[in-house]
């Protein structure tokens, strides 16, 4: 299972979206500021993600997302979600 995720920097509040095989460990990586386009901006939490069946799928709505280059249309998507405590799924 692959999924297209949103995190939010608990300082700045800013918003990252990417995709991943593996949420838990790519939030990891993120907050161990081994990503590069995140780096020194967290520490981050998952706001929103979505599952795909093929990293493919994750891939298309990824570049989706980031071409909204809208704030306000990302929390609008995150506001209207059913959020759940990822721990009970998915970790």
């Amino acid at each position: 299972m692959y999924f297209t995720y949103i995190l939010q920097s608990e300082t700045s509040g800013r918003y990252y979206i990417g995709q991943t095989g593996n949420l838990k460990f790519r939030l990891n990586r993120h907050n161990e500021n081994k990503v590069i386009s995140t780096k020194n901006r967290g520490p981050w939490k998952i706001v929103y993600f979505e599952p795909y069946n093929t990293r493919s799928e994750a891939i298309t709505r990824e570049k989706y997302l980031k071409s909204l280059k809208s704030k306000k249309a990302i929390e609008q998507l995150i506001s209207s979600a059913n959020f759940v405590n990822l721990s009970q799924l998915y970790f």
